[in-house]
C-alpha cells in the first residue's frame, strides 16, 4: 500500500451518524474477486438516482443532486468528515477499498465501527478519531468556507488547519502508525522476513524432502 506521511486535501462533510458498510459499498458489488473497481460504486444508493448493478456504465447513470459528494464544491475531496459510528455493520473489507478508490485518504469521525477501523488502517486509509467538539468545529468550517482543506500529519499525529488556526492531536496505535508511515500491509510485513522464510524452506526440504 502507499506510504502515508503528510496529506493536505479538500474536505467533504457527510453529516450522518451510523453510516454502515452496506451504504459505503452495497452488497451487490461484493461478487467481484478483484480488489479494484469499487470507487464508482462508493455510496452507490445515495450517489445515483437509479439502482446500481455490477457491470453498469456508471458514467451514464443519473446523479442524485441532493447527495453531498455530488456537489461541485466537493469534487476531488480526499478527506471525508463523518459523524459517530462511521463504518458500522458488516465486516466487509470492500468498504475501505471503495473509499480509497473513490479518492479518500483520510476519514475523520468521533467513532468508527471497530472492524471497519481495523480494515481501514490495514489498507492504507487513515481513520482518525477526534472528539465531538473538534469534529463539530471541522463541520462548521467545511460548510462555511468553500475549498476548505486540512493537513493531516501522521508523523506528528496532528490534524491542522492550513492557515494555522488550529491543530488537533490524534491517537493511533504505534504499530499501526509505523505500518502506514512505511506503506507495509500484511504481505509487505511478511516479505521483510523473506530471507528467514527461504532458509527455513531450504532446511525443511533437506530434512523432509517428502513434503516438497
Amino acid at each position: 500500500m502507499d506510504k502515508f506521511t503528510v496529506h493536505t486535501g479538500l474536505v467533504a462533510p457527510m453529516d450522518r451518524a451510523n453510516v454502515d458498510t452496506d451504504a459505503i459499498i452495497p452488497k451487490q458489488f461484493l461478487k467481484s474477486i478483484q480488489r479494484t473497481g469499487y470507487g464508482p460504486n462508493c455510496f452507490d444508493e445515495w450517489r445515483y438516482l437509479d439502482v446500481g448493478q455490477p457491470g453498469m456504465d456508471n458514467s451514464r447513470r443519473p446523479l442524485n443532486p441532493q447527495f453531498v459528494l455530488n456537489a461541485p464544491r466537493y469534487q476531488g475531496a480526499s478527506i471525508l468528515l463523518a459523524r459517530q459510528n462511521f463504518g458500522c455493520g458488516s465486516s466487509r473489507e470492500h468498504a475501505p477499498w471503495a473509499l480509497l478508490q473513490y479518492g479518500f485518504r483520510v476519514v475523520i469521525a468521533p467513532s468508527f465501527g471497530d472492524i471497519f477501523h481495523s480494515n481501514s488502517l490495514n489498507n492504507g486509509l487513515l481513520a482518525i478519531r477526534l472528539d465531538d467538539a473538534q469534529v463539530d468545529r471541522l463541520f462548521h468550517d467545511c460548510l462555511a468556507f468553500p475549498g476548505f482543506q486540512l493537513t493531516v500529519d501522521l508523523d506528528a499525529q496532528l490534524v491542522r488547519a492550513t492557515d494555522g488556526a488550529f491543530a488537533f492531536p490524534f491517537a493511533i496505535d504505534a504499530s499501526r502508525r509505523e505500518r502506514l508511515l512505511n506503506g507495509w500491509d500484511d504481505i509487505a510485513l511478511t516479505l521483510r522476513h523473506s530471507d528467514v522464510i527461504r532458509a527455513f524452506e531450504a532446511q525443511r526440504h533437506q530434512s523432509q524432502p517428502w513434503l516438497a
